[in-house]
C-alpha cells in the first residue's frame, strides 16, 4: 500500500504541530506539507499534491469551506477532505454526510484512525463527476456561501438583552468565564459560553483574535502602541479607550496587515 500523501492546515500552531504527531506516528502516512491559513493551504496543495488535506474549519481571511470550495473548482481533481472543527453539533450537523468527513478538537486518535480509512476507500473509488464528488462540491459550496454571520449579536445588560449590529461590537474578552462585550453605547455580558464560539458569529475578516482572552474589531482600534519585546498594545474606540495586549503569533499578523 502506498504512503497516504497528507497535509494539515491550521491557523493554531500546537493543534498542527499535535495532528501531525498523530498522523506521523501511523504506518503508511506521509506529512507532506503544512499551512497556518487558507492562502498558504491553496498553494501547498498546488505544490505537493496530497491525497488528503486535514482542513481547520475556523481560520482567519479564508474558512475551511472557502479554501474546500476553491479547490473543487479548480480543473484538477480535489484532494480528499477532512474537515477539523473545535464545534460540535452547531458546525457539523450541516456537514455530516457522507462525502464529507470531520473530526473534532482535540482529536482522538481511534477516530484519526477511521477518518483515514475512510479516506483511504473514497480515494479508491473517487472518479470525477460522481455522485459522491457532486454531493461534496454541493455542501461545501453550499456552507461556504451560506450566511452564518449573524447581523445582530445579543448583549445582555442587568436584566434586559440588547441587540447590537455586529459591526458595532468594538471589543469582546473573556473575564471570569463570561464573554464581556463592548460597543460605543452598550457594555454588557454574552450567552455564549467561550470566544471561540461568537467568534464563528463574526466575520473572520474583522473580527480577529488577537489573544486568547480577546477578539478585536480592527476597524474599532485607535492607536497601537509598542510594547516590550517588540510586541503591541492596542487602543480600543470605547469610551474608556481599553488597552488590548497582542499575542505574539497574531503580532506578526497584525505587523503585515498594517504593514508595521
Amino acid at each position: 500500500m502506498n504512503a497516504l500523501r497528507v497535509m494539515v492546515v491550521d491557523d493554531e500552531r500546537l493543534a498542527r504541530d499535535e495532528l501531525c504527531y498523530q498522523l506521523e506516528r501511523l504506518a503508511e502516512v506521509e506529512v507532506v506539507a503544512q499551512a497556518g491559513n487558507g492562502l498558504e493551504a491553496l498553494s501547498a496543495v498546488d505544490r505537493h499534491e496530497p491525497d488528503l488535506v486535514f482542513l481547520d474549519i475556523q481560520m482567519p481571511g479564508l474558512s475551511g469551506f472557502e479554501v474546500a470550495r476553491r479547490l473543487l473548482e479548480r480543473d484538477r481533481q480535489s484532494p480528499a477532505l477532512v474537515f477539523v472543527t473545535a464545534f460540535d453539533q452547531h458546525a457539523i450537523e450541516a456537514f455530516e454526510v457522507n462525502a464529507v468527513d470531520y473530526l473534532l478538537k482535540p482529536v482522538d486518535a481511534g477516530r484519526l484512525e477511521q477518518a483515514l480509512a475512510r479516506a483511504r476507500r473514497r480515494l479508491n473509488s473517487q472518479r470525477p463527476g460522481d455522485p459522491v464528488n457532486d454531493q461534496l462540491e454541493r455542501i461545501v459550496k453550499m456552507m461556504a456561501n451560506r450566511q452564518i454571520r449573524r447581523d445582530q449579536v445579543a448583549v445582555k445588560v442587568g436584566d434586559r438583552f440588547l441587540l447590537v449590529q455586529a459591526e458595532e461590537i468594538i471589543y469582546a474578552s473573556l473575564a471570569d468565564e463570561s464573554i464581556n462585550i463592548v460597543t460605543g453605547q452598550v457594555a454588557g455580558t454574552s450567552n455564549y459560553r467561550t470566544l471561540d464560539e461568537l467568534q464563528t458569529r463574526l466575520d473572520p475578516e474583522v473580527f480577529w483574535r488577537v489573544h486568547r482572552s480577546h477578539l478585536v474589531n480592527i476597524n474599532k482600534i485607535k492607536e497601537i502602541v509598542p510594547w516590550f519585546s517588540r510586541n503591541y498594545i492596542l487602543r480600543m474606540k470605547d469610551a474608556k479607550g481599553t488597552q488590548i495586549p497582542v499575542s505574539r503569533a497574531q503580532t506578526k499578523r497584525l505587523r503585515e496587515y498594517l504593514k508595521l
